[in-house]
Order: structure tokens, then C-alpha cells, then sequence
């Protein structure tokens, strides 16, 4: 990351009125607010499960959570985002990496974009603890569903049998990412178990 250009930063907070085998949702609520933090900017963003968030074919943010648990829930979580948001080019050997001013033509607030995105982060956080799961979670995975990168149509996926087409189908409660084979046939991954091709 160029200096003084972007943010890079971790938050902690502790839900422990979550269960563990809930623990996805968390994944969604953050990277949610991200998405639309940045849609107030452009279209075109969304989320490459299970929590990149990209502009078009290109990522703008990638976000690393880590949970630790309490007997059956969550104790903490740890959330470390870098979001590409004033740099105009890039040296490393990020394979598609793009910055808000890149997609905008302008520089942006730093301090203010991460002011709104703790905010919608903290409405998020507050409405999971004071609403009922099930109702909570299935707004959450409605709106994460019309979110995704690539939810539309076919495109090349690879897993460790090799390179596949695929539609997204949907993503489970537990974070599980289903494709559909122009077969017909459903794949079933978790985490790291299957990539795209871009």
C-alpha cells in the first residue's frame, strides 16, 4: 500500500449472543458494509464470496476475520480490512487490483469512508443483537445473495478435480458455496476449497 493512501485497518468487537455454527453471518454483515459504503460512489461493486469485495472483474478490498469462541458462541472476532481507496497505481503482484480513485476520477476522505463504514458496521452488529436470528439472518442472506460477484450467468471455476463452468446457486447458512454445472449437477465447497478464474 502506497503511504497515506488507503486504509488499512482492524476492529474487534465481541458478539457473544452468537453462536459459533453461526459464525458466517458475521462474514456477511462486514463485508456488506463495505459494499455499500462504496456503492454510494458506483455501481459495479460486489462480493466474491466469501468476503472480497470487487468493482466489475477487479478487487477494491479484501477483509480477513478471524473468531474466536467461548464454549458454543463467539467471544471475538477480528475483522483486518485493507481497502484500495486513493492510490493510481499499483507495484506488487496482486493479480487485479483497482482503487476508488481509479473508478471515481477523485480522491476521497479517507477518515470519512471509514466513519461510514464503522457506522452501517455498528448498525449491522446492533440489529443482530437485538433481533431474533432467523429473521435477522435471512434479510442478511437475501441482501448478501443479490451482492455477489458473478451471480449472474456461467463462468469458469476450478476446485481440485479441475477448471469447471458454473452458475452461483446459492450460499448456505454456514457459509457453504454452492455452484450448478451447466449439467445440472451442484458443487458444494467451503472456504478455499474452489476458486475463481478471472
Amino acid at each position: 500500500s502506497a503511504e497515506g493512501k488507503n486504509l488499512l485497518f482492524s476492529f474487534v468487537f465481541y458478539p457473544s449472543f452468537l453462536e459459533a455454527r453461526h459464525q458466517f453471518l458475521l462474514s456477511q454483515m462486514v463485508s456488506l458494509a463495505i459494499k455499500e459504503a462504496l456503492s454510494c460512489w458506483s455501481d459495479d461493486f460486489s462480493i466474491k464470496w466469501p468476503n472480497d469485495i470487487y468493482w466489475r472483474e477487479k478487487k477494491v478490498c479484501g477483509i480477513l476475520i478471524e473468531n474466536e469462541l467461548s464454549g458454543s458462541r463467539i467471544g471475538r472476532c477480528i475483522c483486518g480490512i485493507g481497502l484500495n481507496v486513493n492510490q493510481s497505481a499499483f507495484v506488487s503482484d496482486a493479480p487485479n487490483p483497482i482503487s476508488l480513485l481509479q473508478i471515481t476520477g477523485k480522491e476521497h476522505d479517507r477518515q470519512l469512508l471509514l466513519m461510514d463504514i464503522m457506522k452501517r458496521m455498528m448498525a449491522y452488529f446492533q440489529r443482530a443483537e437485538e433481533e431474533p436470528y432467523p429473521t435477522f439472518s435471512e434479510e442478511i442472506a437475501v441482501r448478501y445473495g443479490r451482492s455477489l460477484f458473478r451471480r449472474r450467468g456461467y463462468h469458469p471455476y476450478e476446485d481440485a478435480r479441475g477448471v469447471f463452468r458454473a452458475r452461483v446457486l446459492r450460499v448456505e447458512p454456514d457459509g457453504r458455496f454452492v455452484l450448478e454445472e451447466e449439467s445440472g449437477q451442484e458443487r458444494s465447497y467451503l472456504f478455499k476449497e474452489v476458486q475463481y478464474l478471472l
